[in-house]
């Protein structure tokens, strides 16, 4: 519930915490070591979602909703773009349909914001978005990071939304066969810290021509590595902060 450095948003909101390993992209995720160093620092909200394996932390399964932190947006008077559930997925299967139809109306009450949600859950995504309201101000991606996982687009191409993005994040293999019809959005990036897995520059090629073929706007993130800070986010001799047209 803070500004971000994320360069894509300039807010996050968790009113869930805490979420399950699902495929191969959740392995080093950042949101696990930031979880267990705020657990460590005695936030309660915290506590118990994320355990010690060998050297790293992994999330535990268990959820946390936090019905305290629902109204924080109402409280930003300047809009902004908030990631929603940058420590958790909203359409975690633990999550009740009840606390997104609150997550939902929050939203509603607050046009002034742009929301970003992310999930790898596309499906439970679709199922339980059929019965709410398409927001103006609701953005609805899902992650890609190979191409064992190109059916999330197909998934999320059936959901109405005023945005449908894929963050390509962290990019872990070749996705040269991803269809991006009717996806405004594409996101790539590189795995970043201690333990990152490398990217490769023609991946990056693959998606900046299906991009360029399906008129999806392409947002370069970072190269990543051990220390995303040295090897930049330039691609191609220049930044790319393409955003979708709303």
């Amino acid at each position: 519930m803070a500004e971000t450095s994320i360069e894509w948003t300039d807010a996050t909101w968790n009113p869930v915490a805490g979420c399950t390993v699902l495929s191969p992209g959740c392995t080093n995720c950042y949101a696990m070591r930031m979880a267990a160093r705020l657990q460590a620092m005695g936030l309660e909200k915290y506590r118990s979602l994320t355990r010690k394996s060998g050297c790293r932390a992994v999330w535990t399964g268990k959820i946390r909703l936090d019905h305290a932190a629902l109204h924080v947006p109402s409280n930003w008077r300047r809009p902004r773009r908030i990631f929603v559930n940058s420590m958790s997925d909203l359409f975690h299967e633990a999550v009740s349909v009840d606390f997104v139809r609150s997550v939902w109306s929050v939203m509603e009450g607050t046009p002034r914001h742009t929301y970003q949600i992310l999930t790898k859950r596309p499906n439970r995504m679709a199922e339980i978005i059929a019965s709410l309201p398409t927001l103006p101000n609701v953005w609805l991606g899902t992650s890609v990071e190979n191409a064992d996982y190109l059916t999330r687009i197909d998934v999320l191409r059936q959901v109405n939304a005023v945005v449908r993005f894929i963050s390509f994040e962290p990019l872990l293999g070749s996705v040269a066969a991803a269809d991006l019809r009717y996806i405004h959005w594409a996101i790539v990036g590189g795995e970043s810290g201690p333990r990152a897995r490398p990217m490769r520059s023609e991946w990056v090629d693959e998606i900046e021509s299906a991009c360029r073929e399906a008129g999806t706007a392409f947002f370069f993130k970072q190269w990543g590595g051990a220390r995303k800070k040295a090897t930049g986010r330039r691609y191609r001799d220049q930044t790319f902060d393409e955003m979708p047209l709303v």
